[in-house]
């Protein structure tokens, strides 16, 4: 099977007072609380949101076994 690349999305700061397009991509990832983190599939559309609201997440990338 082929291997897939993930990468761990986590948010570090509070959305209070951020632009509405940097909440809406942090949503998108399916981040709503500091501290709450995500593991997605490392693709454009994720790389595209994290890009947008970068200083809001943290990302590190997972082996494909840890899940």
């Amino acid at each position: 099977m082929g291997e897939r690349k993930l990468i761990k999305v986590t948010l570090v700061r509070g959305l209070a007072g951020k632009p509405e397009k940097h909440i809406q991509a942090v949503r998108s990832l399916g981040l709503r609380k500091p501290g709450q983190s995500r593991i997605l599939e490392d693709n454009p559309m994720v790389r595209g949101n994290i890009r947008k609201a970068h200083y809001l997440v943290k990302v590190e990338e997972v082996s494909d076994e840890a899940t």
